[in-house]
This record gives structure tokens, sequence and C-alpha cells, in this order.
């Protein structure tokens, strides 16, 4: 993934802004995070790219790995990701899949926490308590997730997800573990077109 940096007022780290992979690239390990800013190799003026293939889409940053290309996830910002229900996503029973609801929670806490540490750090999902209380089969649901505490090691988040109607589909709660980093061997590239939503 291709990983630029946008500050924003009132966090203590820059935020992601991911853009589709070069076919040359390396995956990052982690879901919204790079060990470096790739941005910063390219050319350009202050380490802005200046290739189109690397700017992310003018509506937001989209997919961080196959997982959310193939679900179709998109983040306006760290706390807020959406996503079109899509007849890939309903269930046998004919509801949008609980599978679904609960990775958009994953990746929204994680993106949420991932704004608040340091280049030092990472993170990983403890657990999650997931509440699902009314489901959808059409339409755009939104994933809005708080940071209500970290300290050194763990970090306690919320999540809501409403569906555009208003209704609110899932609550939940979630912690995770905050540790040093390490170095790790890169994930190989996701394949141009691999699991793109139809």
């Amino acid at each position: 993934m291709v990983v630029g940096a946008k500050q924003d007022a009132g966090t203590s780290r820059s935020l992601p802004v991911v853009a589709p992979l070069p076919a040359d690239a390396q995956n990052s390990h982690e879901p919204g995070r790079d060990d470096e800013n790739v941005l910063a190799d390219q050319p350009g003026a202050d380490g802005a790219a200046t290739d189109a293939a690397v700017q992310p889409p003018p509506e937001g940053p989209r997919a961080l790995d196959g997982i959310t290309r193939f679900m179709g996830l998109r983040w306006e910002d760290p706390e807020t990701v959406r996503l079109e229900i899509r007849p890939e996503l309903i269930n046998r029973g004919g509801l949008l899949s609980g599978v679904v609801t609960y990775a958009m929670v994953d990746y929204c806490m994680g993106s949420t926490l991932w704004a608040h540490t340091t280049p030092e750090e990472r993170i990983a999902t403890i657990t999650i308590s997931i509440n699902y209380i009314q489901t959808a089969t059409e339409g755009e649901i939104v994933c809005r997730t708080v940071l209500d505490r970290r300290n050194r090691r763990i970090g306690i988040l919320r999540s809501e997800i409403h569906h555009d109607d208003g209704r609110l589909l899932v609550t939940a709660i979630g912690s995770y573990s905050i540790f040093p980093a390490r170095g790790r061997p890169p994930i190989p590239p996701i394949p141009e077109g691999a699991h793109e939503p139809r």
C-alpha cells in the first residue's frame, strides 16, 4: 500500500492517506499502517507524488488490503468507515452478514487507535464485544469509532454502525494491545485486480 501523511489537529500522529498499490510495491504488515512514508520516496516537492496512480481517490482513502478491497470499505477519516451493501455481502438468510459488520468495527477501531500512536508503536486486537441490534439488506452503512482510553499498553474503543436511514445496527467495545515495533518481513503485494467488488 502507498501511505502518505496528513496532519490532523487533535491527534498525536499523522493520518494515513491510502492509494492503490503500484505493481512493484509491498504491502504493510498491519492494516492501515506502513513502516515508512512511501510517498516521501516519490519525486515531487515535499515528498508529494507526481504520478496520478498513487493519489488517493477524491472521495477519500479506500482499500487497505485484500479484505477491505473485497468488502468495499471506504474511510472518511480514521474514525469513520463506510460500506455500500452488495449482494456478495448478504448471507444465506438474505441479510447482511455479521462478518461484514464485525470486520468494519475491527478495521475502524484499528485505524482510530493507529491515529493515536507513534511510529515506534504497533497495535493488535485483543477482544471485541459486539451487539447485533438490527440488520440490513441494501443501502449504505457507516461505522464510527471513539477512543475512550489509552495508556502505554492498552487502548479501549467504542463503535456504532448505523444504516444511512438512521437505524442503529451494531454497537461494540474493543480492547487493543499497544506494543513496540519489531522488524518483520513485508507481506507480498495484493495482485492487481484481485478480489475487486463487482
